[in-house]
């Protein structure tokens, strides 16, 4: 499983970002390209424990059961709730974001498994350095795919 700690990964996913038009429109959901950059910067923020969300309730429930959804090689589908901390609707610069999140990805990957936040998930609890990176993967590859890079 491709993740964050693999500098070919983060190559990848740079390409991705660099690829972004300020005026690509979403295949689904209501983010507009800034937005989501926002969105996803904010998620990279929580890996790297500069934003700590509490644990949600329904989280604490059924977090443990459906952790593989975030760890395995299935790409995450359409439609996934949002930790309403990361949550973005107003209007975001395109070029900032942009930039933001690519310096996110940067130092989420040079910080390695030392610097990976320690925190619970807000839905799926614990995780190990390993499993944050690849689910941050899996979650820039959704909104990535999102919006056609």
């Amino acid at each position: 499983m491709k993740n964050l700690y693999e500098r070919e990964t983060v190559d990848e996913v740079m390409a991705r970002i660099d690829s972004l038009q300020s005026a690509a429109q979403h295949r689904w959901g209501k983010m507009d390209v800034g937005q989501m950059l926002a969105h996803c910067s904010a998620a990279m923020d929580m890996a790297s424990g500069r934003i700590n969300p509490p644990r949600m309730f329904i989280g604490r429930l059924l977090g443990p059961l459906v952790k593989p959804v975030y760890t395995n090689e299935k790409p995450f589908g359409q439609g996934n709730p949002t930790e309403k901390t990361l949550v973005v609707s107003e209007a975001r610069d395109f070029s900032h974001e942009q930039i933001r999140l690519k310096d996110c990805v940067r130092e989420f990957h040079q910080g390695g498994e030392a610097k990976c936040t320690r925190h619970p998930h807000p839905f799926f609890g614990d995780l190990t350095p390993q499993e944050w990176s690849r689910g941050m993967y899996k979650h820039l590859d959704h909104h990535l795919r999102q919006f056609g890079a």
